[in-house]
């Protein structure tokens, strides 16, 4: 017998509309983050023409730390990056900060995908994030980096089932309600896991910021405004590559492509991610009494068990940030900035959290924003050589790219000069995911399986025929 659907807890204690309203009513649609960090410039448009040994598109984390761990490894060798925008402008400023040690978006994952490479992947993880930890303070990178861990608690009495088990070793420590709450005061949690060492918060704009003036530091030529339309054979030949940008052209002897979300320039990788629209509010902050009323002192980063999960944490000034739930896949996967403005899902989110958090009533959000994910079926990314050997690539982070962008430029190194790591050798590195289907296909199955995900939210966690057979094909998503 199916179970009715029930309302979940957020829809239960779902505070008057007026509250949610007055809420919202002075937020302005703007990044915190990137406001935060200042509107630092590092470099004009690309008016000339130039060679490189390697050049770098994208100005995100992927392509930062593939531009300073490149000067690193031969400080001789000239590096051009060349950004559309302006550095940390899209996902690498608009996301939580949550750098985690998971390379592989998650154990379980990871198991289900891996499973005879569990160990390393785990291992390589906690080792990147302990690398990072490292290069924030050899590259002084102002980035407000926090070793916090994190709590991912239980909102409803099935959740209780997906914690660890009472006195179980491992990087996930079992909370109760009641010390759950003793961390974080909220009606709602019923239970926790907290990682203790496996999670740290940065401030994402200002990592970007910082990446990029430890990238001008160590000779890195940085070009915003010079957005990459092409790719092709260099005129003086020798296999060099030549990557073209509207007013002027780099011969590189190597190129990285870290474009994130955004189409790719290469042909066979275009239908292996696809965008979704992530949506965040940041609130004014929080007086000392107010503080004092949800506690916190940990500053953990917070998370629920939910398929359509919640995210959440404090700023260095006191706010709190708090996003997710909604994952939108804008009509034909076309990004758009038209898709970041979407009141009912703002309206969601302020309601979820005065749910969270009903002791904070009167409270009000400054900051609203969007930004798009670039998901792939196996929600960890994808890497891979193209043109001879000369252009590598990686994407499909799928919302964990803080830590695993760091590790990624390793990677597209190694791949680029030909080593044999230990990186390259993994199944992860040497496979890549199942593509999308062409439109309409995509958004038919994609809505599906949203609408899915959210009736097994409304029965308990249990999952229909449609998600039982993508998780059996390897494609289903838990959180």
């Amino acid at each position: 017998m199916t179970a009715r659907p029930q309302p979940t807890a957020y829809e239960r204690h779902a505070p008057d509309p007026a509250v949610v309203r007055d809420a919202l009513a002075a937020s302005r649609h703007a990044v915190f983050w990137i406001e935060d960090a200042g509107q630092e410039r590092f470099g004009e448009a690309l008016t000339a023409g130039t060679t490189a040994d390697l050049a770098i598109v994208g100005g995100g984390y992927l392509g930062l730390w593939s531009a300073v761990m490149a000067k690193q490894r031969n400080p001789g060798q000239r590096v051009v990056l060349l950004e559309a925008e302006r550095i940390g402008w899209a996902a690498s400023g608009r996301n939580g900060g949550f750098c985690e040690a998971t390379i592989t978006h998650g154990e379980e994952n990871a198991r289900s995908r891996w499973p005879g490479e569990v160990e390393v992947l785990e291992r390589l993880g906690r080792a990147n994030l302990d690398e990072f930890e490292s290069d924030v303070s050899a590259l002084g990178l102002d980035c407000e980096w926090e070793r916090t861990g994190s709590l991912h608690v239980a909102v409803e009495p099935h959740q209780l089932a997906w914690l660890p088990a009472v006195g179980e070793e491992g990087p996930v420590r079992r909370l109760s309600a009641a010390q759950t709450r003793q961390r974080i005061d909220s009606p709602l949690f019923l239970g926790a896991g907290f990682e203790v060492s496996d999670c740290a918060l940065v401030h994402p704009a200002k990592l970007a910021v910082g990446l990029a003036a430890a990238a001008r530091r160590l000779g890195v030529e940085v070009f915003e405004s010079s957005p990459v339309v092409g790719l092709g054979s260099a005129r003086r030949g020798g296999g060099r590559v030549r990557v073209e940008t509207p007013r002027a052209i780099v011969d590189a002897d190597r190129v990285i492509l870290a474009t994130n979300v955004f189409p790719s320039l290469l042909r066979r990788t275009r239908m292996l991610t696809v965008p979704v629209y992530d949506y965040v509010l940041v609130t004014e902050p929080l007086t000392a009494a107010q503080r004092a009323a949800i506690g916190w002192a940990g500053r953990e980063g917070l998370t629920d068990l939910a398929n359509q999960f919640h995210y959440s944490r404090l700023t260095a000034d006191g706010r709190i940030l708090y996003g997710g739930y909604d994952a939108i896949y804008p009509p034909g996967g076309q990004l758009s900035v038209r898709h970041e403005e979407r009141p009912a899902s703002f309206e969601r989110l302020a309601s979820h959290f005065f749910a969270t958090f009903p002791q904070l009533e009167g409270l009000r959000f400054s900051h609203r924003w969007a930004g798009a994910i670039d998901t792939c079926t196996r929600f960890t990314a994808f890497y891979g050589l193209a043109r001879q050997g000369r252009v590598a690539y990686a994407a499909g982070f799928t919302g964990l790219g803080v830590g695993t962008t760091r590790f990624a430029a390793s990677v597209l190194l190694d791949l680029l000069s030909g080593a044999q790591t230990e990186r390259t050798s993994l199944e992860m590195v040497r496979t890549t995911p199942v593509p999308f289907p062409p439109e309409p296909l995509s958004t038919l199955g994609i809505s599906a399986t949203r609408w899915s995900l959210d009736r097994a939210d409304h029965r308990e966690g249990r999952r229909n025929l449609l998600l039982r057979g993508l998780d059996a094909l390897g494609l289903g998503f838990d959180t």
